[in-house]
């Protein structure tokens, strides 16, 4: 059986069929070696990361887990690129061979489920990302965002969901759901989570780097295991002309303060014997 899946002949008794070998080259691959998925992806816009990506981009048919430490400081900077590029591909207008349409095409929303501070919109549209595509879902319960999220995937929407106390049968719930979508679906996970199993295909703790870079490392990826950590730049791009070039690298650590040299002593003064001063004479 296994032989057969290696054969370069044509599937018998359908001629015209491509060998076996191409027609599963994109759903069969070797433990040692990074997935070629066949699901389509999205360029994470840093190309350092899409390199060790299956698929070289953020999966679309799939749930990806972030464990950052702290919520709502790295977030952002990491998938900004990658929602500006879904968003204006959107807006792109449809073509047809030689004709375009000139109907405006239907944008799909970016929900926001339980973000731990209040979505900044200058800020969020300088990244790029317009108002008019952000919705944000304060829910009340854990519950309430875990039923908002998975009825997000289902509607085919992009979703950033903030799920720090969802449990392993959850994730893979939500997980089954964006098996039939291809938005890009991320949760955002403390770093303990990183100690239990999870059903999201992808896992990357992500952590602050030095000066503007972040540092990610895969936790779980379609392929071999992910050593060591990815260093990213990643300064705002509102922030970036404001820098100088120096500013915009790591600074050295500073090293030991010399301590100052020790002042010479200075001598002592001298106070004239009583029996060596002038005697005034009256």
């Amino acid at each position: 059986m296994l032989s057969a899946l290696h054969s370069p002949t044509a599937a018998p008794g359908f001629p015209g069929l491509p060998p076996l070998d191409a027609r599963l080259a994109g759903r069969l691959w070797r433990g040692s070696s990074l997935s070629a998925s066949a699901a389509p992806t999205l360029p994470s816009g840093f190309a350092a990361l899409d390199a060790e990506l299956p698929g070289d981009g953020w999966p679309l048919q799939a749930v990806t887990e972030l464990l950052t430490p702290q919520f709502g400081v790295l977030e952002w900077r990491l998938l900004a690129p990658a929602l500006r590029r879904w968003w204006c591909a959107q807006a792109l207008p449809a073509t047809t061979g030689r004709r375009r349409h000139t109907a405006a095409p239907v944008l799909r929303s970016l929900l926001l489920i339980n973000p731990p501070h209040a979505p900044h919109l200058p800020g969020l549209q300088a990244l790029g990302l317009p108002p008019s595509a952000l919705i944000w879902v304060d829910a009340a319960t854990p519950a309430e965002a875990l039923w908002a999220a998975e009825q997000a995937i289902k509607s085919r929407v992009a979703v950033l969901a903030w799920l720090p106390e969802a449990r392993p049968e959850q994730i893979r719930r939500l997980q089954v759901s964006a098996l039939s979508s291809d938005a890009p679906a991320f949760l955002m996970r403390p770093e303990r989570a990183g100690q239990q199993s999870s059903a999201a295909p992808l896992r990357l703790a992500v952590k602050p780097g030095e000066g503007w870079a972040l540092d990610v490392h895969l936790l779980k990826r379609r392929g071999p295991a992910h050593e060591g950590w990815l260093t990213l730049p990643a300064v705002p791009g509102a922030v970036e002309p404001l820098l100088t070039a120096a500013r915009r690298k790591p600074q050295p650590a500073p090293g030991p303060v010399p301590s100052p040299a020790p002042a010479p002593a200075s001598p002592p003064l001298e106070r004239d014997h009583a029996l060596a001063r002038t005697v005034l004479h009256a």
